[in-house]
Order: C-alpha cells, then sequence, then structure tokens
C-alpha cells in the first residue's frame, strides 16, 4: 500500500487505535478484536515492551489488511528503527522537525504532535501529512472548530480525551481522524481476554465517526 492509499484509508475509517499491552501476543489478539470490528489503523507506542519486534511481527502477519504505526516517537533515531521494523506510519507527541524530514524521505506518513495554531502550521510546512492535536482534552471538540476556521487545510487528528461520546462532535468539528487509547483498548480488557467488548468498542466508535459525518 503507498503512501497515498495508507493515508486514504485512515481517512475514511476515521480511527487510529491507540495501543499500549504487556506483551505482543496480547496486542495482536486485540489487533484481530478491534480489526472486526472496523478500526483498521493501530498505533504501537515505543513505551510498549519489545514495541519494534510486536510492529515487525503485525506488519507480517496483516500485511495490508491493518495499518501498523509507532507511536510516542521522539526522535528521527526512533523513527528510522520503527520504520526498519514494518511501521507504516509514525505518531509523535510533540514537534521535532527531523523526525518529519525522515519520514519524508522514507515516503512514511507522519503525524507530529502540537497544540497551538503556530505549531501546527510548522509541522505542516515541514511536511506532517497529518497534525495530532495533543492534548485534546483541554480544549475538547471547541478547540478542533477554533483551529479548523483558520486552517482548513491542514488534516487534523486529536488525542486524549477522545470517548465515545464525544467522538462524533470531533468529527463534527473538522478532525480528519480520531486518535483513540484507553477509551478503546485498556489493559484490564487485554488482561481479561475480553475481545469481544473490544470488538464491539470498535465498532462503535466506527459508528460514532459515521455518525460525526452525517451517514
Amino acid at each position: 500500500m503507498n503512501h497515498h492509499a495508507q493515508l486514504e484509508l485512515i481517512r475514511r475509517t476515521g480511527v487510529i487505535a491507540i495501543m499500549r499491552a504487556k506483551s505482543s501476543d496480547q496486542l495482536l489478539a486485540a489487533a484481530d478484536a478491534i480489526r472486526a470490528g472496523g478500526v483498521a489503523a493501530i498505533e504501537v507506542t515505543m513505551t510498549t515492551p519489545g514495541a519494534l519486534a510486536v510492529i515487525e511481527q503485525a506488519a507480517s502477519r496483516y500485511g495490508e489488511d491493518v495499518l501498523f504505526g509507532a507511536g510516542t516517537v521522539l526522535d528521527a533515531e526512533s523513527a528510522r528503527a520503527a520504520i526498519l521494523s514494518g511501521a507504516q506510519f509514525i505518531v509523535a507527541p510533540s514537534l521535532d522537525l527531523a523526525t518529519i524530514a525522515l519520514c519524508r524521505r522514507h515516503s512514511v506518513p507522519v503525524f507530529p504532535g502540537a497544540f497551538t495554531a503556530t505549531e501546527i502550521v510548522a509541522a505542516w510546512q515541514a511536511g506532517a501529512d497529518m497534525v495530532k492535536v495533543f492534548p485534546a482534552s483541554l480544549g475538547g471538540p471547541a478547540l478542533i472548530k477554533a483551529l479548523k476556521a483558520p486552517l482548513p487545510q491542514i488534516d487534523l487528528v486529536p488525542v486524549g480525551g477522545v470517548e465515545l461520546d464525544n467522538a462524533a462532535d470531533f468529527i463534527r468539528a473538522g478532525s480528519a481522524a480520531l486518535g483513540v487509547g484507553s477509551a478503546l483498548v485498556d489493559q484490564k480488557l487485554l488482561d481479561n481476554r475480553d475481545f469481544a467488548t473490544l470488538t464491539e468498542r470498535a465498532r462503535r466508535f466506527i459508528e460514532a465517526v459515521a455518525q460525526g459525518r452525517g451517514k
């Protein structure tokens, strides 16, 4: 899947699952569950034990059926290691220009973190494909709406504070997609192997995106 197709998949489905797990087995089993619910983009945070090995296993197992990216990427060196392990997109909590440049060289979608209009524009001008607005909990959907008014050309992905009860509002405010963490995948569900609930949560988030888009 090329760069354009990867971005279109994320835009179309509208949800990036942010996953942390104690083991690769947990994470891969959870990936199966949320994929069954319609979520096709999964961010494996670099804080997950053995994150690079997990990404490598996942990329080999799922091929183009699921996009696996690396999250909490703080620098270009980490981004390069993740890409070499098979990461299909890179997400950062902050704005690092060297990381954006590295991803551009490898033609891998990159979503740096930003909060202010100045940071968001700087990320976009540096070549970001989408900009992660973090922490979105501080402004909620109103923050996205305010930012999109002067910056309609920039795809924004709110992360932090995205829940089922506000997901549609974030989409209505102009979000291109949503980054969803514990509201979708939490450690208790993983420990209990409650994968049916994961599938149902994923399905409900996909429905919320469709509702926000008026479908």
